[in-house]
């Protein structure tokens, strides 16, 4: 299964609908937003990929809440399980503890894939290129054995993402 992660959008609706697009177009099966989404509108994108989704409130979202039960918005932490993996959810790096196969958060605006006891700890970067000149994305290929981790990135102004992958086996 291909999971699009994106984090950080902030106030830039262009960049979070090219992430997301890029996402999608690259075979995302499910699309996951690991907070401060800031803009209803990305909401809108997010419901309108054409995919499920999840995105989790970030410490800027306060102001969502009132649209909470029009998308699917989460507090953290927020654990929920996908192609026989579980997950853990949050924006703020605060429960960090391995309590699921998968953990992914934002708010640092700095891409992380580390994998630790069996565990793969995930920050897709930012979106909105707010803290460096780059808008960034992850797609989590998740196997019976192991996760590809594909991290893209781009100058805002260029068309292109630049892209590495990262291979980890899993034990089961």
């Amino acid at each position: 299964m291909k999971i699009g992660i994106l984090s950080d959008t902030h106030k830039k609706t262009k960049l979070a609908q090219k992430a997301i697009s890029h996402l999608v177009k690259n075979g995302a099966e499910f699309l996951i937003h690991a907070g401060d989404i800031v803009e209803p509108e990305v909401l809108e994108v997010l419901k309108n990929s054409g995919l499920k989704y999840v995105a989790v409130y970030g410490n800027n979202d306060a102001h969502l809440a009132s649209l909470h039960n029009n998308y699917n918005l989460v507090q953290e932490p927020y654990y929920f399980k996908l192609a026989n993996t579980k997950f853990k959810l949050m924006h703020l790096p605060f429960y960090m503890n391995p309590d699921a196969d998968v953990i992914i958060f934002g708010h640092t605006h700095t891409f992380e894939c580390d994998f630790k006891n069996n565990t793969l700890f995930l920050n897709p970067g930012e979106a909105c290129a707010r803290n460096k000149s780059l808008t960034e994305c992850v797609m989590l290929e998740i196997e019976k054995k192991s996760y590809k981790v594909s991290y893209y990135s781009k100058d805002p102004k260029e068309d292109e993402f630049n892209e590495s992958h990262f291979f980890f086996e899993r034990n089961l």
